[in-house]
């Protein structure tokens, strides 16, 4: 099994900054890719940012580029999200996910983080 385990969100002020994380652990064999997602009261689940594991080439939601940064550390299977400038429009639940082949396997799955809150207000 692979475990996700989230950390970081919390309640900042509009024009403030959180940084997420995000660590899996288990059987991982190879992570291909990881990202955040993120999930506001209402609405669909969304993709905020992506990054490839192999050469780092990311993928961000233009309502965040500019603001958002994401990185990755693969010796820790950990990635990062750092949020600067944040918005009340960014509050919402973030989701970690990660496209992983477990050892033993070929097959690659998405495996998800339990959800860490960011709510942003005055």
């Amino acid at each position: 099994q692979v475990q996700l385990v989230e950390s970081g969100g919390g309640l900042v002020q509009p024009g403030g900054s959180l940084r997420l994380s995000c660590a899996a652990s288990g059987s991982v064999a190879m992570i291909n890719a990881m990202g955040w997602y993120r999930q506001a009261p209402g609405k669909e689940r969304e993709l905020v940012a992506t990054v490839i594991s192999s050469d780092g080439n990311t993928n961000y939601a233009d309502s965040v580029k500019d603001r958002f940064t994401i990185s990755r550390d693969n010796a820790k299977n950990t990635v990062y999200l750092q949020m600067n400038s944040l918005k009340p429009e960014d509050t919402a639940d973030y989701y970690c996910n990660a496209k992983v082949r477990q050892l033993f396997t070929t097959l690659v799955r998405d495996y998800w983080g339990q959800g860490t809150q960011v709510t942003v207000s005055s």
